[in-house]
């Protein structure tokens, strides 16, 4: 213990230096997180990092799953829902498939079982991945939300997959109806259970005397019961996730104050960088284990170099196939709704750039290491196998799509037709404006008798942008502290109900109501 955990303490510290060296060169900390964990896993003397496969998911996935449901905005997933299903569950099981052929075909000893169960663990693309390399180019929101959308649906997709091919291994036969009936319980139970666990919770948060410590603590817990439940009623826990992560987002202003939602947002924020550190760190310190399996089991490094170079390749194949299918069919089946850019030269490489973005990593690698050493009392076949080939996939879409991805977009100019910063700027300017218009009528038919016995309140409504001019100590009461905080709210409310216009960004929505519990901060602390 006393040498386990000073390696834990260097690796977090290793994660922080590493990010901040990857913002400084402009690309993706997952990528140096994955090189350095290789780099330093050849150092000698170094303890093994080990986990157990039955806890990889329960430890990594709700969290990392939770946090990024809150981070989506659910208009837009619902205005681009057709899009994003086809890549969360038919572009999965079409790339599934074409790994399970390929590799059936190609490598010696895998049987079309095994071929989907690897095909299951390497078909999810990574948003932690996407999400770090995104920082780095501007991309529209139509693009993103897809992308965002999507990476929460794929993991529960490729899991069942997983988990169907490891029944039909351990089995030695795969019945349909019975895997119809167990899938459609997967989907349906698994999102049932998390949106009923979720308005639970939420009454909790609302009916409970919490204050933002309490509410924070529960929050962290949260995601790992939605998880831990579903998969006791052999259902989805990844959907149970995702859907309850997803209700209590939209509620947030329900049940959560200013300052949990503030404090919340910054103890998420570092909690799953530490978590998504830690495991692309594990992706390199894992590499050296996994080959002196391939070497025990005789397998030369160079043909399993060159097996994951080749899945690796159907991965990225399949993906931009998928997009330019979805594309073509968009224009046939539902031309309304295609994009159109300016030039045929865009319009061919923009499913390209959606096709380029399935970078794996975190759910791929627990995927990988959850499979079981032993199945039926004997060793899992090729397991050190699926683990180097899934290493590789990580390691080679990282690096090659990773790097190459942004200068693409950049030089590319695919998306200059679709960005209007000055656009977005009015957008922002006619918010905050008609956010002053919505407190000058507040205030006129609420609050009128007090506007006139009261000088710091006539101040506010002339001159709204500049009431941090006045003194606190002049001009704030507990009478007119409360009537400040009645305008905050019917602020919170307005920017709720203009959140439905589905031609407006979410993101400037949010950041608007983010600002909104700055100031109520502000004000309580008066």
């Amino acid at each position: 213990m006393h040498t386990v955990l000073p390696f834990f303490l260097a690796m977090i510290a290793a994660i922080v230096l590493l990010n901040m060296w990857a913002t400084k060169l402009k690309i993706a900390y997952p990528i140096l997180l994955v090189v350095f964990g290789l780099l330093v896993s050849l150092v000698p003397g170094l303890p093994t990092v080990k986990i157990n496969p039955d806890l990889i998911f329960f430890i990594f996935l709700p969290p990392l799953l939770f946090e990024a449901s809150w981070s989506i905005s659910f208009k837009e997933m619902r205005r681009w829902w057709r899009i994003i299903g086809s890549f969360a569950f038919l572009v999965v099981f079409f790339t599934a498939l074409s790994v399970a052929v390929v590799s059936n075909y190609f490598i010696p000893g895998f049987s079309i079982a095994l071929g989907f169960l690897l095909g299951g663990i390497v078909s999810p693309p990574d948003a932690v991945s996407t999400g770090a390399i995104m920082k780095f180019v501007r991309i529209p929101k139509t693009t993103s939300a897809i992308l965002e959308g999507e990476s929460l649906l794929n993991d529960a997709s490729s899991l069942i997959i997983f988990r169907f091919a490891l029944i039909a291994i351990g089995t030695g036969q795969f019945v349909w109806q019975e895997a119809s009936l167990t899938f459609l319980w997967m989907i349906v139970g698994g999102a049932g259970l998390g949106l009923l666990l979720a308005w639970i919770f939420v009454q909790i948060h609302k009916r409970l005397p919490t204050d933002a410590s309490s509410d924070i603590a529960l929050t962290l817990i949260e995601p790992y019961l939605m998880y831990w439940l579903a998969e006791q009623f052999h259902s989805s826990g990844v959907l149970a996730v995702v859907c309850g992560g997803l209700y209590m987002s939209s509620k947030r202003l329900i049940f959560l104050s200013s300052t949990s939602r503030i404090r919340g947002y910054s103890v998420w924020e570092s909690f799953v960088f530490i978590l998504n550190g830690i495991v692309f760190l594990i992706i390199g310190l894992e590499l050296p284990e996994i080959v002196g399996g391939l070497r025990s089991e005789g397998i030369p490094l160079n043909t399993a170099i060159n097996y994951g170079v080749l899945v690796t390749g159907i991965l990225i194949a399949a993906r931009i196939i998928s997009s330019y299918a979805a594309m073509i069919a968009t224009i046939i089946f539902r031309p309304g709704v295609a994009p159109r850019p300016s030039s045929n030269r865009r319009r061919l490489m923009m499913p390209l750039i959606l096709g380029w973005t399935g970078m794996r990593g975190v759910v791929s690698l627990a995927a990988a290491l959850a499979i079981p050493i032993s199945i039926n009392g004997a060793p899992f076949p090729n397991r050190n196998l699926i683990l180097f080939i899934t290493f590789v996939v990580i390691l080679l879409t990282l690096l090659v799509q990773g790097l190459t991805l942004p200068y693409i977009i950049r030089f590319g100019h695919v998306f200059d037709d679709f960005i209007d910063e000055e656009k977005e700027e009015e957008v922002r300017q006619e918010i905050k404006l008609k956010l002053r218009q919505h407190v000058y009528h507040f205030l006129k038919n609420k609050h009128e008798n007090e506007l006139q016995s009261h000088a710091g309140l006539e101040r506010m409504l002339k001159h709204w942008e500049e009431k941090n001019k006045a003194n606190d100590a002049e001009w704030m009461s507990e009478k007119n502290k409360v009537i400040f905080l009645e305008i905050l709210e019917s602020q919170r409310q307005y920017l709720s109900e203009l959140n439905k216009d589905v031609s407006i960004n979410e993101e400037i929505i949010r950041h608007q109501l983010y600002q909104l519990d700055l100031e109520e901060e502000r004000l309580r602390m008066i």
